[in-house]
């Protein structure tokens, strides 16, 4: 594998937005983008008990993304918060000014940013007009993986019904395709990009333009060693078609996606179509769920950063005590060289 890459003229920048549903493949992806070059952001969300090997996606950008959900009524787990809920002029630009805040902190001059959130999907307006004041264009990668297997995963980490976790999929999904039309971008099929990494590599590179950054021998036998199997749960064993609800909407939606994936040209009126069922449903449903899953996800929000918190804590104190053993390891060598000095005399 080349170990030239991507050069450092100016138009050689781009951010990279990995973009999709929750529990898709986000954080393999992003994983495998940042150790091809791409530049991961200051504070990054550390693994737990759902994703040892970590999320790789800015746990304060985070944060602000579910405040700004809320604000427009909505929550990350709301089904109906597709499409983008625009607020009035004064408030939006002061939202956009917090965002580059936060760019500019976890990302500084970064010449390949790599920003990963699924919120960012659905709040993609907001973070596309930040990356245009930063005039960073943006490079779209889109894991696309199984709404059974999402809701699988789901349903343990939340407790949520596969009807809501199917639903979820396609409102994530709508938004990511939307959203990222007129950037290059990249469809990636989850478990294909599991069972040959490289082979996807090709297809990104070939969608982009552009290879990525910094793809070198040691970058590959890194990724080798974590897309592994054991990143591979939840097999599907259901009819989609069975879910109650949503299922027919979604057999079309994963079909329309796995389709790109394959780098086929389905027909866009079928994502438009199930907009127009979503949109339907909001009508008809969102009155009932935005309330309950904004102040659910204000709940998990608050946990979450204190939990993120702590962790920052726990790291600087490893940190500090590492530091300490080090100074008093140097302060231990020097009393005893002065020892030998004197015995020496």
């Amino acid at each position: 594998m080349a170990t030239a890459r991507a050069g450092k003229n100016k138009s050689d920048r781009a951010a990279y937005l990995v973009l999709g549903m929750h529990r898709s493949g986000t954080s393999a992806a992003t994983q495998l983008l940042a150790l091809a070059g791409a530049e991961l952001p200051q504070n990054v969300m550390p693994g737990d008990e759902h994703n040892a090997k970590g999320y790789f996606e800015p746990w304060k950008i985070a944060v602000f993304n579910d405040e700004r959900l809320r604000a427009g009524g909505g929550a990350w787990d709301d089904p109906f918060t597709f499409p983008y809920r625009a607020l009035p002029k004064a408030q939006e630009a002061a939202w956009t000014t917090r965002a580059l805040e936060l760019y500019d902190a976890e990302f500084g001059q970064a010449w390949f940013p790599l920003l990963k959130d699924p919120r960012v999907s659905v709040l993609a307006p907001l973070w596309l007009t930040a990356l245009k004041a930063r005039k960073m264009p943006a490079r779209a990668v889109i894991p696309v993986r199984h709404p059974l297997a999402v809701a699988g995963s789901l349903a343990r980490r939340d407790g949520f019904p596969v009807e809501k976790s199917v639903l979820l999929w396609i409102t994530y999904m709508l938004a990511a395709e939307l959203y990222s039309r007129d950037m290059p971008r990249a469809f990636v099929g989850y478990d294909r990009l599991l069972a040959d990494w490289r082979a996807e590599v090709a297809r990104i590179e070939a969608a982009h333009g552009a290879r990525l950054p910094r793809l070198s021998e040691h970058a590959a036998h890194l990724i080798d060693g974590f897309l592994t199997s054991d990143l591979r749960h939840n097999a599907v064993q259901s009819d989609l078609a069975a879910v109650p609800l949503v299922g027919r909407m979604a057999v079309e939606v994963h079909d329309w996606f796995e389709a790109r994936a394959r780098d086929e040209a389905p027909d866009p009126a079928v994502l438009d179509q199930a907009a127009h069922q979503l949109a339907a449903m909001r009508i008809e449903m969102g009155v009932f769920v935005s309330p309950v899953t904004q102040a659910l996800d204000l709940a998990r929000a608050d946990l979450a950063e204190e939990r993120h918190r702590r962790a920052l804590e726990r790291r600087e104190l490893s940190d500090a005590v590492a530091e300490l053993a080090r100074l008093r390891r140097e302060h231990a060598d020097v009393e005893a060289m002065v020892d030998t000095m004197i015995a020496g005399r």
